[in-house]
């Protein structure tokens, strides 16, 4: 069955951990593989982790780190980062990847995805969308923001539908890491574009975000990277995530009046 699903996005970086604002200017906060295990004691849902070097630098996927999240991960696991070939995407699987999240060459090489998909299946494949708002669009842009893609968020979210993809990551890259809230009208068109489950990224604040999220969208991912690693007003680094019973009220009110562990 499926429910919403409350997600911590860790982004890799020179091999450390790193929050980000609007794609640029990644600070370090901490090791990806310390920062599993403390998601592991917290019961996450599912984490993401994206190394927003791989594509840029046109490398391969860090096997040796993702063999390590991997082992480490008592959730289920996404990556994203420098996978291209449907070679990569079986060996990522298969090293213990529950779902393995595809930008640039989605763009690039469309039949990639119906591809992979076809030797790992859809439920193993998602498209991401990391878009910017230009008047009364919002465009796809790969590489780290750096490329226009030529695409609306809703051409690609129907469009990885289409090619057989499962899950479709939307990524609001004007409020990365910028703590303003989602943006629920990009939300909304996605949903309005595909059938698939979608995964929200870029903005939260709160848990009350979170909250207005699911209330507004039942069935969603809400993926946060600068809430579940900050703390207060200062932004120190401390792991944090809603406790069962927190989680429970935030899914079934929307009041978001709860407090991380």
């Amino acid at each position: 069955m499926l429910r919403p699903r409350i997600i911590p996005c860790l982004l890799v970086h020179n091999g450390g951990l790193v929050k980000t604002c609007r794609f640029a200017e990644p600070a370090y906060v901490g090791d990806p593989v310390n920062a599993v295990r403390i998601f592991n004691e917290k019961e996450v849902d599912e984490l993401f982790v994206a190394d927003i070097d791989a594509s840029v630098r046109g490398a391969e996927p860090d096997y040796s780190l993702i063999a390590n999240l991997a082992a480490e991960c008592r959730m289920p696991l996404a990556y994203a980062g420098g996978v291209r070939t449907v070679e990569q995407v079986e060996r990522i699987v298969a090293l213990g990847v529950e779902k393995v999240a595809i930008g640039a060459a989605a763009i690039a090489t469309p039949e990639f995805v119906t591809a992979a998909a076809g030797k790992v299946g859809s439920q193993s494949i998602a498209v991401v969308a990391d878009v910017r708002k230009a008047v009364d669009r919002y465009e796809v842009f790969t590489h780290n923001g750096a490329r226009a893609a030529r695409r609306t968020a809703e051409e690609l979210a129907a469009w990885a539908e289409q090619a057989g993809a499962g899950e479709v990551i939307v990524n609001n890259i004007d409020r990365d890491g910028m703590m303003t809230g989602y943006d629920l009208d990009l939300v909304e068109r996605c949903r309005q574009a595909t059938g698939l489950p979608i995964t929200v990224l870029g903005g939260a604040a709160s848990l009350g975000d979170i909250a207005r999220l699911i209330a507004r969208f039942p069935i969603i991912g809400a993926a946060a990277g600068s809430l579940f690693v900050f703390k207060g007003k200062y932004r120190a680094v401390l792991i944090n995530y809603p406790d069962r019973t927190a989680k429970t009220r935030l899914m079934g009110t929307g009041s978001g009046k709860v407090e991380p562990r």
